[in-house]
């Protein structure tokens, strides 16, 4: 397995808060000193960029442009901001310049300078903030319509979901107005779930605090737009909600009284077509469908685990996902290779994992760095990392936010997420600390 390097395990549940505090300062200061270090072992590519704020949502865009004269292409991210008191929020587009797949790049060191591995060249300001637009209170969610990139829905501390057209707004805002396109009503309380349907043109779900999953079309909408559909399955937060890849109308719910609800949109009663009572030992933070097979999908839970489940038989979970030391807050399956998954959890890592793995031989030294589908770790955050996307333009890559105001892009060495191919060089243990 490809990761942080030494992994630190130290009991801080007792002794004065302030020494506590004090420890688990120090252990992250020494994790992250170990992490650079061994970056230019584990990744083709580290950028980490400081935000004036930390962003909770992240997402790939899936235009790309370039120029034939550079070494690089642009690549564009979704962001938010999540301010103190009376700062204005945004929903923000940032650009990051990425190497051509055929660019020559330099991995032999962490840059501190720059704040990355993988100089390419010399190209200044990799990633910028190009656009920004007003938002009511922090964007605890942001995500873009597939049939239309332009058009993004956000999710904030108030009840309603905002949906913005970025192509109607300039990329400064004039004043502290926010004007967003649509204004979808049916919540009485915020939330993070939300997801566009891939099939369906307008078609918008959302989960909230209020237990309820909301559904807008929104095709032909005007200024305010009413829930099409609401259903009250869950009995305590929903906490994430996405649809089926494959399936147009099919649907699923997580939440925090554990439950997997599987929703039709066809189905005329307002009942779950599944439900899987005690999914997970603890609340249920996220799911994702599998996009390349209408059976599988994973959840993510506060028990620290991910889930794998068959949709042919939601009676028992596949198998479970260990590793993680804190709440998993998301989940995604990496659209360029079909048995890989991540996850990004409050112990401040990335979990990269490869279903094909499960089930290997390991030796007694593999077995203490985790199961054998456990393929990389992301050690690079020194704070919950709160979201992260795969981006669907260049393999292996990853951007992650955090809570310390960090966005980092990020590349799998191609070696290392490749590890027993006889033609790949691996590391040896002598070059890692």
């Amino acid at each position: 397995m490809g990761g942080e390097g030494e992994n630190t395990a130290v009991d801080l549940t007792a002794g004065d808060p302030a020494d506590v505090e004090n420890d688990n300062d120090r252990i992250i200061t020494e994790e992250f000193k170990i992490w650079k270090k061994n970056t230019p072992f584990l990744y083709d590519i580290v950028m980490s960029h400081s935000l004036e704020w930390p962003s909770l949502t992240v997402q790939w865009l899936p235009d790309v442009s370039s120029l034939p004269d550079k070494d690089y292409e642009t690549h564009k991210l979704i962001l938010g901001t999540h301010t103190e008191q009376n700062e204005q929020n945004y929903l923000m587009i940032a650009t990051v310049n990425l190497p051509k797949e055929d660019t020559e790049i330099d991995a032999r060191k962490y840059d501190d300078e720059r704040d990355e591995v993988g100089g390419f060249g010399g190209v200044d300001n990799k990633i910028e903030i190009s656009v920004k637009l007003n938002h009511e209170g922090e964007v605890n969610r942001a995500r873009y319509m597939p049939q239309n990139p332009f058009v993004i829905a956000t999710k904030g501390p108030h009840a309603d979901v905002c949906v913005f057209d970025v192509s109607r707004h300039p990329s400064v805002p004039a004043n502290n107005t926010v004007r967003p396109e649509h204004r979808c009503t049916g919540h009485t309380k915020e939330g993070f779930g939300l997801a566009w349907n891939p099939h369906k043109e307008g078609g918008l779900l959302s989960g909230s605090e209020d237990m309820v999953v909301c559904y807008w079309d929104l095709k032909e909408a005007g200024k305010t737009v009413a829930a099409t559909r609401q259903w009250k399955g869950h009995t305590a937060i929903v906490s994430d909600v996405a649809w089926h890849c494959s399936k147009p109308t099919l649907f699923g719910s997580v939440g925090d009284d554990k439950q997997l609800l599987i929703w039709d949109l066809d189905e005329a009663k307002d009942a779950p077509v599944f439900a899987v009572p005690n999914a997970h030992e603890r609340e249920i933070n996220c799911l994702a469908f599998a996009p390349h097979s209408e059976f599988l999908l994973a959840t993510g839970s506060n028990d620290r685990t991910v889930a794998l489940w068959d949709m042919r038989n939601l009676s028992q979970k596949l198998h479970s996902l260990e590793g993680h030391r804190g709440d998993v807050f998301q989940v995604q399956w990496c659209p360029l290779d079909e048995t890989v998954l991540a996850s990004c959890s409050s112990d401040r890592r990335v979990h990269v994992w490869d279903m094909a793995r499960i089930g290997e031989e390991q030796d007694e030294e593999d077995r203490e760095d985790g199961p054998p589908e456990l393929l990389f770790i992301h050690g690079g955050h020194t704070a919950r990392v709160e979201d992260f996307s795969w981006n669907p333009n260049m393999e292996r890559t990853i951007a992650s936010v955090s809570m310390d105001n960090v966005l980092q892009v990020w590349q799998v060495a191609d070696n290392v997420f490749n590890e027993g191919n006889e033609d790949e060089e691996e590391p040896a243990d002598d070059d890692l600390e």
